[in-house]
């Protein structure tokens, strides 16, 4: 069937101001004509059983599925209850996307946090000093180890842990796959977000596009809110199309300008690249 548009529910809503409801971003990916909705975790207004159901149905009789769901955690921290608590974490998100029917959720490996500022980590290009005492070594193995021990609950589930090219140990394609091929498992594959790498793209996203199980494509109308690529998708479905690609591609508009006009526009670019 070949790759599927899907939208991000991060492309209405930013982490500032309201929320977005969730149930409002699949409808207007209905109205998009779009075949999904990866939702971010901290945009959903509870947890609650009954939430998670009304999502779903809503997003059926929609006629849209519910593709990702994109949260957060941090593996990177010498503190064994700090990591279990990330653990749990996330072994509980692994849960809500089975009660929702989302087959993949995202991951982040997580980062230091030596850098305080996420505007002064941006302009660093999301690089930090390991904390005194311990090495990039450490933070890859405290990683490896809490993704091993998330993976029995995936495969019981059947949700699928994608690995995103982010900040901090997974900010190079290296990084992400140093990660993933220390634990072979058809439940655990890489993210590819097409908008965090600002040196050499295309190169490095060829590197993990044999990887990716999903991928987020990221657009700037109005300029972006840390910093503005210049993404050239025909090249990107190029690369997608080589590496045997099939799955989704979900929109993340992370610019400034209103999204009712910017994600119609994200879309409209996104559908004429991939011919969809």
């Amino acid at each position: 069937m070949g790759i599927r548009l899907g939208v991000s529910s991060y492309s209405y809503w930013h982490f500032r101001g309201e929320k977005t409801p969730i149930e409002r971003v699949i409808d207007q990916a209905a109205r998009l004509e779009v075949s999904g909705v990866d939702l971010l975790h901290q945009q959903m207004e509870s947890e609650e059983p009954a939430y998670l159901q009304r999502l779903k149905r809503h997003a059926f009789r929609a006629g849209i599925d519910l593709i990702c769901l994109s949260i957060h955690q941090n593996f990177v921290s010498p503190d064994a209850a700090v990591r279990q608590k990330n653990i749990d974490h996330t072994l509980r998100c692994i849960e809500l996307a089975y009660q929702m029917g989302i087959p993949c959720i995202r991951l982040n490996s997580g980062r230091w946090g030596t850098i305080k500022s996420f505007d002064e980590l941006m302009d660093r290009r999301g690089e930090e000093p390991p904390l005194e005492g311990y090495t990039e070594d450490d933070a890859f193995d405290w990683c490896i180890q809490s993704i091993e021990a998330c993976l029995p609950k995936a495969a019981e589930c059947g949700v699928i842990l994608a690995l995103e090219n982010h900040w901090g140990l997974t900010r190079t394609p290296e990084g992400v796959l140093r990660i993933v091929d220390a634990l072979p498992s058809p439940w655990l594959g890489a993210l590819m977000d097409t908008g965090n790498f600002r040196e050499e793209l295309y190169p490095r996203l060829e590197q993990m596009a044999p990887q990716a199980v999903f991928v987020q494509a990221k657009t700037y109308y109005g300029g972006g809110e840390w910093y503005t690529l210049d993404v050239d998708y025909g090249k990107v479905a190029e690369i997608l199309t080589g590496a045997g690609y099939q799955g989704y591609l979900s929109l993340e508009f992370e610019g400034k300008e209103d999204p009712e006009t910017a994600v119609p526009k994200s879309i409209a670019l996104l559908k004429q690249a991939f011919r969809l």
